[in-house]
């Protein structure tokens, strides 16, 4: 049977990453922006009856395995999915407000440090022509690195994405993230990102994908 996907809970209010992100904006993206890819990517599945993993990061992971009629659909919903789903997570509120643990030393170790990290990923978000995301992640060998990916591509995709791995943070660079607050400033709304990340949550997913 195939999988019906959901949009999962926020786990805050829409105001409450503001001013950095104000509550429209959160409230369009969260309830109309990510409510569609998943009614799209529910749609696509459908429409094949394809029998699709429980789990989006599954789905999405390997589109070769996914039915060649839906697999733009899946490749763009089902990243939207997942994307949305992970970003809610790194920007929500209450974690630490600066690296810690095996990730910060990481940071450290292997890109120089936070400032260099900041650099790094605040050139990605902005270089990023068009829609897309800013992304760090774990690479396959282990180390950390910086990337973007265009639309609703994710690093996991394997055979897509121009650098893979799993990802530590993320950041949505789509006009509808920012556009309401920020207009066409792209980049004072990357240098906002900065104080809402949740950098518990970051050493978590940096812990997950070092199999720790």
């Amino acid at each position: 049977m195939p999988t019906v996907y959901t949009l999962p809970n926020l786990s805050y209010d829409y105001k409450a990453l503001e001013p950095y992100i104000d509550a429209k904006t959160m409230e369009i993206h969260y309830s109309k922006h990510h409510q569609a890819y998943v009614n799209n990517l529910n749609a696509a599945i459908e429409s094949a009856k394809y029998d699709s993993p429980k789990c989006v990061c599954e789905l999405i992971s390997d589109l070769s395995k996914v039915p060649e009629s839906i697999r733009t659909a899946v490749r763009n919903n089902g990243g939207g999915h997942y994307n949305h789903k992970f970003f809610w997570k790194i920007i929500a509120p209450g974690g630490a407000k600066s690296p810690e643990g095996d990730l910060s030393k990481a940071i450290n170790s292997e890109l120089g440090g936070l400032d260099a990290l900041i650099e790094g990923f605040n050139k990605a978000a902005v270089s990023r022509f068009g829609s897309g995301w800013a992304w760090l992640i774990v690479k396959p060998d282990g180390k950390l690195a910086v990337t973007s990916t265009p639309n609703q591509d994710s690093p996991i995709m394997k055979g897509v994405a121009e650098v893979a791995g799993q990802p530590v943070l993320g950041l949505d660079v789509w006009e509808h993230a920012y556009y309401l607050n920020y207009q066409n400033r792209r980049p004072d709304y990357v240098a906002a990102f900065w104080k809402i990340v949740n950098w518990t949550q970051a050493n978590e997913n940096y812990l997950k994908a070092k199999g720790k």
